[in-house]
């Protein structure tokens, strides 16, 4: 026992004196990168072409096909969007399998297919993977495009495009593709309704036959499978694919920027603003620059750890988070920085950003910031490798690419050999903050005026969310002789005069629209400073609100709440009143004139805290356009409401009503909304507003 005390005392002696002169305030050396074992990957050709590459992964009894094509589609132009349709149709059914069978085979099997204008994947356990291999092969040379799905595509295809004409990260998207590539390449080519609109059966069977071949294709198979075991497989349901010619286009990139300009995507009321800093950049897979830059992203924007997110969110706390990322493409890649910020800090959000990549490019990077950002990248590249179609695609990528064939074993070990002085000098080449597109979507009237300042030549290049150049008139002064009091009194006698106003005892309007196939139908009425709205879906209410005067509740599926809230009872009880454009002083409402924009008078009304923006036509003094902004689900929404095709109510001594009304910013997608009927001055019961 007493020999036994001893060891212990002078192990724990020995402990203590070790602790004494160790520096915690140093970070441990890293250790040497290891070789990654990714998997045994073995090769062979179809007599077809088709190039396939088996890799070993047997920690699991499943197995994962991953095909690709290596194809450059001719320009799709006046068909732009021709590919995304093709890619939804590709799996909706064969010459031999219907849409349903297709879905159904699968699920039988659980596998899990998809497919693209540009290759496909399919998944499942080992002991269904010769049946996931028929419907594959029965997709890659059978597959049948139909009068009755192009349609159904195209619908979906346009609903979605509808919703994007004001969704912000979708209008930045299709700009920037515009932008950077121009029109002269495939990635610069962006669907339009009429585009979309112009597709037919003949081009998807054109490109299906031209470029659907085994030939152009390379197959990655990972998983629980030999080469022994899927290369019968592969003869038997791949080996009669047909190879063909397959031409390839060339495309050109529009030139590069050689100032900074500015690119301004009007979206009226909007809160918030969201900016790309971008340009194209020639760095393509593979070569000897890809991993230093990926490493110098890294430092700039990949993540909560990157320069932009410390600075733009937990510095300034402007926006939830700024990244960067570089894209390497075989055809051409890009550099973006991207934010979201409140309109009031979006130019100075841009000017953080240009103060970042330009001082990655003056300043070496610390030895502690840069070993953080390797290790990051180091454990996410190791994550990656537990996703089957991530192996597939760097045994792909070492094929098509012509890399090393340990490129990928040895990525660790060359991610640990980048210094801070290669990141400098990597950034100097491809983090450039002089030489860039400024894309922003945005108010135009509260942020494009800040930001010229960035253009080299000093002007903002308009453009409508497809990417057109557009004609935008910002607000410029008035004439000092128009007072809100002219433009008030000018759209009173627009909508029939005093007296058809005075006239009201009540109207009741019935608007309606289309959406999702479905009949929306808004109906209201106004009586004796009392309000009713229904809203009706194929003829059945849905909800509505109804204000009697004092007080205010909105109805849903037969459940009636109380509204408490005093700026809607406020704005309820205007509303209500047939004659409040007569006195606006009851209601506390003010407005001033802001500016004029085209033909269009600006004006500014103030009810309580809520602001609206107003827009008169300076010829006809009518109202044409209002926004605002209202606290939603998601916070701060713009709401903008467009009114059109004024109509004279029969037997209202003038008065006139729009006869359609768009509103955006309230649903998904712009809801237009045409009046089917109105009628004044007839008598309801109070009942209809209890």
């Amino acid at each position: 026992m007493k020999k036994i005390t001893l060891s212990i005392a002078a192990f724990s002696f020995l402990l203590s004196a070790g602790a004494q002169t160790l520096d915690r305030s140093i970070r441990p050396k890293a250790g040497a990168a290891p070789v990654v074992a990714i998997g045994k990957s073995e090769s062979f050709t179809l007599p077809n072409g088709l190039k396939v590459f088996v890799v070993e992964n047997h920690k699991l009894p499943t197995v994962a096909y991953s095909m690709q094509l290596d194809i450059n589609p001719a320009l799709a132009r006046t068909k732009a969007g021709m590919e995304d349709i093709f890619s939804e149709m590709l799996t909706s059914g064969t010459t031999t399998r219907s849409s349903e069978k297709l879905a159904q085979d699968m699920d039988m099997i659980a596998a899990r297919i998809s497919a693209t204008n540009e290759g496909m994947y399919g998944a499942a356990l080992k002991r269904h993977q010769a049946k996931l291999l028929e419907l594959m092969a029965d997709i890659a040379m059978n597959a049948k495009f139909t009068q009755p799905e192009l349609d159904k595509t195209k619908t979906q295809m346009l609903s979605g495009m509808e919703a994007g004409k004001n969704e912000p990260d979708a209008m930045l998207e299709n700009v920037t593709s515009v932008v950077n590539y121009g029109a002269a390449h495939t990635y610069g080519e962006v669907a339009t309704p009429a585009t979309v609109g112009a597709v037919n059966l003949t081009d998807l069977n054109n490109y299906y036959k031209t470029y659907y071949r085994p030939n152009v294709a390379y197959m990655a198979v990972v998983g629980d499978i030999t080469v022994a075991e899927v290369k019968p497989l592969l003869e038997k349901y791949f080996g009669k694919w047909q190879q063909g010619s397959v031409p390839s286009a060339t495309y050109t990139v529009a030139p590069a920027p050689t100032g900074t300009d500015v690119v301004f995507v009007p979206r009226d009321a909007a809160v918030q603003s969201v900016f790309n800093i971008t340009y194209p950049l020639d760095l393509k897979p593979g070569t000897a620059d890809v991993i230093k830059a990926q490493v110098a992203n890294s430092v700039l924007g990949n993540g909560s750890q990157g320069r932009l997110f410390q600075n733009l969110r937990e510095g300034h706390g402007w926006t939830y988070g700024a990244y960067s990322g570089i894209d390497v493409d075989p055809r051409v890649g890009n550099f973006t920085a991207y934010a979201k910020t409140r309109n009031a800090v979006t130019d100075s959000a841009i000017s953080e950003t240009l103060m970042e990549m330009q001082k990655l490019r003056n300043e070496p990077v610390s030895a502690s910031d840069l070993q953080a950002i390797i290790a990051s990248m180091s454990g996410s590249f190791a994550i990656g490798l537990e996703d089957p179609q991530r192996v597939a695609q760097y045994a792909i990528n070492t094929e098509r690419y012509k890399l090393p064939k340990d490129y990928y074993a040895n990525y660790l070990r060359t991610l640990a050999t980048v210094s801070s002085s290669d990141v400098q000098t990597i950034a100097r080449q491809y983090i450039r903050p002089e030489n860039a597109h400024i894309i922003v979507v945005g108010d135009k009237t509260d942020v494009a005026p800040k930001l010229a300042r960035f253009a080299s030549n000093g002007k903002i290049d308009y453009r409508d969310n497809y990417g057109n150049p557009i004609e935008v008139h910002v607000a410029t002064a008035a004439p000092s002789s128009v007072t809100a009091a002219d433009v008030m009194k000018k759209y009173v006698a627009a909508l029939g005069g005093e007296s058809a106003i005075k006239g009201l005892k009540s109207i009741k309007t019935t608007y309606t629209m289309e959406m999702q196939g479905m009949k929306m139908e808004q109906t209201e009425i106004k009586q004796g400073g009392k309000m009713k709205s229904v809203m009706a879906m194929n003829g059945s209410p849905m909800g509505g609100q109804t204000y009697d005067g004092t007080k205010m509740y909105a109805e849903q599926m037969g459940q009636k709440q109380a509204i408490d809230d005093a700026a809607k009872l406020a704005e309820a009880k205007e509303q209500s009143d047939l004659q409040a454009e007569l006195h606006p002083e009851q209601y506390g409402v003010t407005r001033t004139v802001k500016g004029q924009e085209g033909n269009m008078i600006v004006v500014e009304k103030l009810m309580g805290s809520d602001k609206t923006t107003e827009y008169y036509d300076a010829a006809t003094g009518l109202l044409m356009k209002s926004s605002s902004t209202e606290e939603g689900p998601q916070g701060p929404t713009a709401i903008v409401n467009e009114f059109s095709d004024y109509r004279e109510v029969p037997g209202s001594g003038g008065y006139k009503v729009p006869g359609t009304v768009t509103i955006t910013g309230m649903a998904p997608v712009p809801l237009t909304m045409k009046l089917t009927t109105v009628e004044v001055n007839k008598t309801y019961p109070a009942t209809d507003f209890q």
